[in-house]
């Protein structure tokens, strides 16, 4: 393996931050961007997955940043350096921005998540979801034993599917920039049934949404998730009455809650948090 370029973050600026890391611009550098994972999230081998997979979804025709290279950061940290796309906005930034165009963003996020949905998935790059959704339910800690079953019985019915789902479809995992629009942060990216992601958006603009660091991550009010979530749902299913897809969609954000123990570590505080939010979507959507 080559030597690494070696990153000073001291001549970097931090220009954005998420879930799972942080993003860095240089002026020496205009044309790429940096991100560096959060500690817990920043491990060699997690850093070569998301580069990897980036390089992956580039030559499936989907549109994304261009990655180049893995480097060195710090003493002990790794990161990415990939295309800087200029003058763009997530769509949950364009919502804070300008709220009167919330609606209009829940219908390019579904446009595109359709687009992205029917896109075949090579099998021999990608993993199932669904066989990570069934690999790791026995592991995942914020599970009653009521709950594993009720998930067991679900996750059994869910079809396999050769298209692609992104992972953690949300309005900040896909940017605008000139009329295009590109998606990010693919580290969970797979193929399978289009409602694990479906139920991953509900997750957030339903259970999330109430909670300030999901609003200061998305730059939006818990009002303005629950409008979007409308929009989204009435343009997807085109129906103004989308009770019965809402209700679909609370199952699988039961199934996205657990197949996120393939990628995270929660804590004892996340474990207990998760707990509760699984024992609500069991109450709510699985009578």
């Amino acid at each position: 393996m080559e030597e690494m370029k070696q990153i000073d973050l001291a001549a970097w600026t931090k220009v954005g931050e998420g879930g799972n890391g942080l993003t860095y611009e240089n002026p020496q550098e205009p044309d790429v961007i940096l991100k560096v994972n959060k500690p817990r999230m920043n491990t060699l081998s997690i850093v070569e997955h998301d580069y990897t997979v980036s390089k992956a979804v580039e030559s499936v025709g989907l549109l994304t940043p261009r990655m180049f290279e893995i480097v060195k950061v710090g003493d002990n940290l790794y990161g990415t350096i990939s295309e800087r796309i200029k003058n763009k906005k997530s769509l949950s930034r364009i919502c804070h921005d300008d709220p009167s165009r919330i609606e209009e963003m829940a219908r390019v996020l579904c446009r595109e998540g359709k687009k992205l949905f029917a896109t075949p998935c090579p099998k021999d790059r990608f993993p199932s979801r669904r066989e990570q959704l069934l690999s790791v339910i026995d592991k995942v800690k914020y599970l009653s034993c009521r709950n594993r079953e009720v998930v067991r019985q679900f996750a059994s019915c869910i079809k396999e599917n050769d298209g692609c789902v992104h992972g953690d479809f949300q309005m900040g995992n896909i940017i605008e920039s000139e009329g295009k629009y590109y998606w990010i942060d693919l580290d969970r990216f797979a193929h399978g049934d289009p409602m694990l992601d479906i139920g991953h958006l509900f997750l957030i603009c339903k259970e999330y949404a109430a909670m300030k660091p999901t609003q200061e991550i998305f730059h939006m009010t818990q009002e303005q998730f629950n409008l979007f979530w409308e929009a989204f749902a009435r343009e997807f299913t085109g129906k103004e009455d989308h009770a019965e897809f809402d209700a679909l969609a609370g199952k699988y954000a039961l199934m996205d809650l657990v197949v996120r123990a393939n990628f995270t570590r929660p804590s004892f505080l996340e474990n207990f948090f998760f707990r509760i939010i699984a024992n609500r979507l069991v109450k709510n959507y699985y009578k």
